[in-house]
């Protein structure tokens, strides 16, 4: 029985989060939203719209 180890990483990931507070409907409404990226590749990010804040994220 042969057991898969994970190959390591030839460079570590550089991530970097942002925080936005987004006005819409002329600023009668707006939301929070995270987005977390890869600071070497402009492709590779995440953005939520749910996430007030960690306490809540279960």
């Amino acid at each position: 029985m042969t057991s898969a180890e994970p190959s390591p990483l030839e460079q570590p990931v550089r991530l970097r989060s942002r925080s936005y507070r987004i006005t819409v409907d002329d600023g009668r409404d707006s939301f929070f939203a995270l987005s977390i990226e890869d600071a070497a590749n402009d492709d590779a990010w995440l953005m939520s719209d749910t996430v007030l804040a960690l306490e809540t994220m279960r």
